[in-house]
């Protein structure tokens, strides 16, 4: 654990003021869930909480099976970080903060093709920025779980020429809205 230096006292109403420097650094925003944890030492924790990281073994599997289906690379992200990749390097997706660019799609209930109009792809991951795989085709279809956007499922082309056609959007949109189904029971 890091420490920050920074001091807060509890209000009467049992509340701490969280600084916007962290916040920002930690990408939470107004109304994210936070889940709290307590240790033998009596120490607070905070962790900003994933619904769909609840799923992050089946969603794993379900990446495999996309993978399988399609041919082409498969991610599914929370609102944060990609959970589960199949088809690509995992040392490359996994893990990884997702692009703000992703996070307005999936912000936004946004589905996005590339390569229809303009064959202009966005960069999935932070690191993406010039990086040559960003140019081949994308899926991404946001999970959407009790109208809230949760996450996304995307789909990338091993192969630069790859157009994206109905099937595979028909395919992510029906991962999606599984993921999406399974948050709500």
């Amino acid at each position: 654990m890091k420490a920050t230096g920074v001091v807060r006292r509890i209000d009467d109403l049992g509340r701490i003021v969280i600084p916007k420097e962290i916040r920002k650094t930690l990408r939470i925003k107004e109304g994210d869930p936070l889940e709290i944890f307590t240790d033998r030492e009596g120490q607070v924790i905070l962790k900003k909480y994933s619904p769909i990281g609840e799923l992050s073994e089946f969603a794993t599997e379900y990446a495999e099976t996309l993978a399988k289906t399609t041919g082409h690379i498969a991610c599914i992200t929370d609102k944060d970080t990609i959970i589960a990749v199949s088809g690509g390097s995992k040392k490359e997706f996994l893990e990884q903060g997702i692009s703000k660019d992703l996070e307005r799609i999936i912000d936004d209930k946004e589905i996005y093709t590339s390569k229809e109009n303009n064959d202009k792809s966005i960069p999935i991951t932070q690191l993406d920025n010039n990086n040559e795989r960003i140019r081949n085709a994308q899926i991404v279809y946001p999970i959407i779980s009790d109208g809230d956007a949760i996450g996304s499922v995307i789909l990338i082309s091993k192969d630069a020429n790859t157009k994206m056609t109905e099937v595979e959007k028909k395919v992510a949109q029906s991962a999606a809205s599984f993921l999406g189904s399974q948050m709500e029971l």
